[in-house]
């Protein structure tokens, strides 16, 4: 359980990696977004109830927003996550955080079901999403291989592809999973576990640019 003043603390912070303000949550898919990108990030907390600029209103129904949430956890959200709920009252106002713990089971999808234009028939979608500074925003493909590689052992060694990598980052400071894939001439699923690989290593840095990802040597990320 949280008190006032860590309530009052979490506010002062502001919206970043790990908090998010919401007025009032009414959709689970949309709240399921948020619940995804701290569960494949660092973790985090929601406070429903506090606007964005940090003034606390509160809610009016705490079984119905923690309801909502629920319906999130379980209809929108793939695997499960570890998440808990908290009221916390300040000055005769209700405050919902939801504490959203980082899952050991990435990467964890954002599921959806829309009707097909046509044949109305349910199709299923499935999205990852991670928190960046105090945005939620769509993986591609380069960082969902990460989040998949992300608990397993290093193993690795520098061999002629790496090699060719390092002398290629060190005369233009950054390279793309395709770059890479025409420089050294293999397949897009090997070239993307060496990077991987020397990103969990420390040795290479993954940067997002938009949709785009690309990778520069550890080194050079504070200056590139």
């Amino acid at each position: 359980m949280y008190s006032e003043i860590e309530l009052l603390q979490l506010v002062e912070r502001g919206e970043d990696e790990q908090t998010e303000f919401k007025r009032l949550v009414h959709s689970p898919g949309k709240i399921a977004k948020s619940m995804v990108a701290f569960a494949n990030t660092k973790g985090g907390f929601i406070l429903i109830g506090v606007d964005d600029d940090k003034r606390i209103i509160g809610i009016e129904s705490e079984k119905e927003m923690m309801e909502v949430i629920r319906d999130a956890a379980t209809h929108h959200i793939s695997p499960q996550i570890s998440y808990q709920q908290h009221v916390v009252e300040y000055r005769g106002r209700d405050v919902l955080l939801v504490e959203v713990d980082e899952s050991p089971n990435k990467p964890i999808y954002h599921i959806t079901e829309n009707p097909h234009p046509k044949s109305h028939k349910p199709i299923r979608e499935k999205k990852v999403y991670i928190r960046k500074q105090s945005h939620n925003i769509s993986a591609n493909k380069d960082m969902v291989t990460y989040l998949k590689f992300e608990k397993r052992p290093i193993r690795f060694s520098y061999g002629e592809n790496e090699q060719t990598l390092f002398r290629y980052l060190n005369s233009y400071h950054r390279i793309t999973l395709a770059e890479f894939c025409k420089l050294v001439n293999i397949s897009s699923s090997r070239a993307s576990a060496i990077l991987i690989t020397l990103v969990k290593a420390g040795v290479i840095q993954l940067h997002h640019e938009g949709r785009h990802n690309y990778y520069t040597l550890a080194a050079l990320s504070s200056t590139n």
